[in-house]
């Protein structure tokens, strides 16, 4: 992983001292969720499962000016309004409730919008061993069934509170886990699995996949970060290799695999 100031030092040292070839390093490959595995946002659908189009029109509508504003400049504007947005609608709803129509959202949404060039990728990935997690702003109430229906092996996301009664708040619990969060998380995942050194010795080899600029920092974070978003050129990880080129070029190399299952979304 690329060193990046603050947090922890990720990127890891090729050491071949006395002509010896190093043990080889584990790899990590960490994907984005909305955008990147899957066509589009998954929020506001999520949010029209569970309480119903008019609700969510009339909570959009409510703070219209500070959703325009997010949309603009991104940042602590985006991670306020997103949470106004969840108290207004998930608050006071049972967690029992929420797991449960969260699977069958997440089922949904898979079979309706997973990116099969994402998805073949995953799974190339999962064929050569690798360690895979989704780290996503979206919820981890319905992206960690997400993850569990892929095969990954670990799923970082939004947290939701939860208050007395096993009841929403509607609140995060923690950040949203996006930009400089999503890879402080990712960080703090991966110490809890033993994948991250914290004596300064060998690091993992991380590949990033990313369609946003909340992905930007953890793509920097990474020894291959990859832009997987749709906007090529006018996209703001344009400085990346998009997703295309990097399939390619391992498909040239002759390490591909035969592709997905799609047995695994029926």
């Amino acid at each position: 992983m690329r060193e990046v100031p603050a947090v922890v030092a990720l990127r890891s040292t090729d050491d071949t001292a006395n002509g010896q070839r190093p043990p080889e390093r584990p790899t990590v490959a960490a994907f984005d969720f909305d955008g990147t595995l899957a066509d589009g946002g998954s929020v506001f659908p999520f949010l029209v499962s569970l309480r119903g189009a008019l609700p969510v029109v009339r909570a959009v509508l409510r703070l219209s000016p500070a959703l325009l504003r997010a949309a603009i400049t991104g940042g602590t504007a985006a991670d306020e309004v997103k949470e106004k947005l969840f108290m207004r609608l998930l608050g006071g709803l049972a967690v029992t409730e929420l797991n449960r129509r969260s699977a069958v959202f997440a089922h949904r949404h898979l079979q309706r919008h997973l990116r099969t060039d994402a998805w073949r990728r995953l799974e190339w990935h999962q064929r050569q061993g690798h360690y895979t997690v989704i780290v996503s702003a979206s919820p981890e109430c319905y992206v960690s069934p997400a993850g569990e229906q892929l095969g990954v092996d670990g799923v970082v996301a939004t947290r939701l509170a939860v208050g007395g009664g096993g009841l929403l708040t509607g609140g995060y619990e923690g950040k949203n886990c996006r930009g400089a969060e999503k890879y402080a998380r990712l960080v703090g995942h991966l110490r809890s699995r033993g994948l991250l050194s914290n004596n300064g010795g060998e690091q993992p080899v991380l590949w990033a996949y990313g369609n946003s600029r909340g992905d930007l920092r953890l793509l920097n974070a990474a020894d291959h970060g990859v832009d997987a978003g749709r906007l090529g050129p006018l996209g703001r990880l344009r400085h990346f290799p998009r997703l295309s080129e990097v399939t390619a070029a391992t498909r040239a190399t002759g390490s591909a695999g035969s592709g997905g299952n799609a047995d695994r979304m029926a």
